[in-house]
């Protein structure tokens, strides 16, 4: 797919929306944001960016030795933190979504994306444990320390679903593209980046998501 139109697009974030309300996800989601295009009211929607805010899976009620086993071996078998970092249960009734990283242990944000995207969508998932504002200041921060913009949350979001809760408003601003928003470069103003920092920020970031293509993933930890 080349993007969507900004019809299709709020639709397929309602249909997202409505897998997370309805669905058993690998670890417990708590936020689902728009953010970026789709928030400001362009068509078509060239990607579509979503954040999602999820909690760390301290325990896991779901981990008892029958679930595990009925985990679909081999393939639970050989992912290290089924029952740790996902749920056991999600694994054992969707071993088709359950994904490794590099060290072969079960990475959340990437089962988060197997279950809720098409492989072949534009579309960037973000996954972090902190709440979108929080976590736009502090990739902020850490992007300037590193001089890497391209790792900066684009700060213009608008919160579809919160702590079980749809704001059908949001849907319907998205819909009648009723948010004013400024540029991302203004907005990095906003937060305190002088106007020629910004400006090199916003043409990074902007430049890293014309080189992407497909479903991209990033998850962190704050």
């Amino acid at each position: 797919m080349t993007g969507f139109t900004r019809h299709d697009a709020v639709d397929r974030l309602e249909t997202l929306v409505d897998t997370v309300e309805d669905e058993r996800m690998p670890v417990p989601v708590r936020e689902v944001w728009a953010v970026g295009d789709v928030a400001l009211g362009l068509d078509p929607v060239e990607r579509l960016d979503v954040y999602l805010t999820k909690d760390i899976l301290l325990r896991d009620e779901s981990a008892a030795d029958d679930v595990l086993e009925s985990a679909s071996p081999p393939k639970a078998n050989s992912v290290e933190g089924v029952g740790k970092s996902v749920r056991a249960d999600w694994a054992a009734e969707h071993p088709e979504y359950l994904r490794a990283n590099a060290n072969g242990h079960a990475a959340p944000e990437q089962c988060l994306a197997a279950h809720l995207l098409e492989d072949e969508e534009p579309i960037h998932l973000e996954v972090c444990n902190a709440s979108f504002e929080d976590n736009v200041t502090q990739r902020l921060r850490g992007a300037k320390l590193r001089e890497d913009y391209t790792q900066l949350l684009d700060p213009r979001g608008v919160c579809l679903w919160a702590a079980g809760t749809r704001s059908e408003e949001a849907f319907r601003k998205l819909r009648e593209s009723d948010l004013a928003l400024p540029t991302l470069s203004a907005a990095l103003e906003m937060l305190g980046m002088d106007e020629d920092e910004a400006t090199t920020a916003a043409r990074e970031v902007h430049a890293w998501r014309e080189d992407q293509d497909g479903v991209t993933v990033r998850g962190d930890v704050v």
